[in-house]
């Protein structure tokens, strides 16, 4: 039994970094849900600042944007999320109907390219390529006649800029989940429904999103937890105060109200009612994927 438990040890130790990374950066700053509590003077610290109870809380829900950019927040990830289950699922569905392995090995690597770019890179590039008078996206549209539209600066489109360029950028991992879970599938299934005359469209929808549709729930189920996750990298580079009615989320919110303009008990009153939204939502989606799909942690 010992000597079972020290050629385990390596194991444990390899797990060491990880666990200490995730006590330093995800435990550690949990001291800080103090501030939410304090009307926090930086030369007093968080331990020492006037107490003031449930006030930043009740700032916050009066703020008179509130609940604006709570809307904002979870109409913006909800679309995402949506985009992010039928963009995946249909391309892998398309991409499985392909006969050519070097072909499908290729644009599986190029589509799954964007989701290593930061939005820092990708931000830079939207810019120039969504910018008014000589991006590419306003250059196509006056090449076909049609009017010129601020993507970034226009307070309509800005919402689906967002949705368009996320979905971009991350529908590569989740056409890959998507064929994963394609090759899981009975090939029998196919051979049986050939023999009773479907074609390929009747099998794709009487054999392979049936076999999808337990991994489909499963990804949705997961994803609610994000509904308070816009995606605050992606927004905080694109965006700008025309933009803010529409564009403007939770988590862009705290930032102005915390680092510009030093208000740091509602900037932390306000990320932890995110937080707890959060929790109770991921708590819910991890209960629905054990009901719906079988789906367990351990």
């Amino acid at each position: 039994m010992k000597r079972k438990r020290f050629g385990e040890l390596p194991f444990h130790l390899m797990i060491l970094p990880g666990a200490l990374l995730v006590f330093v950066y995800g435990y550690v700053p949990m001291a800080g849900i103090v501030m939410a509590f304090e009307r926090l003077v930086p030369s007093k610290g968080m331990f020492h600042s006037p107490w003031v109870g449930w006030k930043n809380f009740d700032y916050m829900l009066h703020m008179p944007d509130i609940a604006r950019v709570i809307w904002n927040t979870v109409f913006i990830a909800v679309m995402k999320m949506a985009a992010g289950v039928v963009v995946p699922v249909t391309f892998a569905l398309l991409l499985n109907e392909a006969r050519g392995r070097l072909f499908k090995r290729s644009v599986q690597t190029i589509i799954y390219f964007p989701h290593f770019l930061s939005w820092i890179i990708l931000s830079g590039l939207l810019i120039d390529i969504l910018s008014p008078s000589s991006g590419l996206a306003n250059t196509f549209l006056g090449a076909i006649g049609a009017k010129e539209i601020y993507f970034l600066g226009d307070a309509r489109w800005f919402p689906y800029t967002m949705v368009v360029s996320d979905t971009w950028k991350e529908f590569g991992y989740g056409t890959i989940v998507y064929l994963a879970a394609l090759t899981g599938i009975n090939p029998a299934l196919y051979e049986a429904a050939a023999l009773d005359g479907a074609g390929r469209l009747r099998q794709t929808l009487h054999v392979t999103l049936p076999g999808l549709l337990p991994m489909i729930v499963l990804m949705s189920v997961l994803s609610l937890g994000n509904v308070l996750n816009a995606g605050f990298e992606q927004i905080f580079n694109l965006y700008s105060p025309q933009v803010y009615r529409t564009g403007d989320i939770i988590d862009t919110l705290v930032f102005r109200i915390g680092l510009e303009n030093a208000n740091y008990g509602v900037a932390t009153a306000v990320g932890l009612f995110k937080s707890a939204v959060s929790f109770a939502l991921i708590g819910a989606s991890y209960g629905l994927a054990y009901r719906l799909t079988n789906y367990r942690i351990f």
